[in-house]
């Protein structure tokens, strides 16, 4: 005669490997979004430091050659 108090833990056990296998999978999935999302913003940041830079060296070279005037 089999024990009931097993038959309770095997079947907790099989639903927490059946869970953690379906959280795994949402794991690696997430990871695949949020690695799409940083490669996509790349672009982004990269746009944005040009600026950054060009910015900064207009402002330097009209300030050396002292065309930089007030603004309107």
């Amino acid at each position: 005669m089999e024990n009931p108090h097993e038959q309770v833990q095997n079947a907790l056990l099989s639903r927490i490997i059946n869970n953690m296998e379906n959280l795994n999978e949402s794991i690696v999935a997430m990871n695949k979004s949020l690695q799409d999302i940083n490669r996509s913003n790349m672009d982004t940041e990269m746009v944005a430091q040009m600026w950054d830079n060009y910015s900064k060296n207009s402002q330097f070279n009209l300030e050396a050659t002292g065309q930089k005037k007030d603004p309107i």
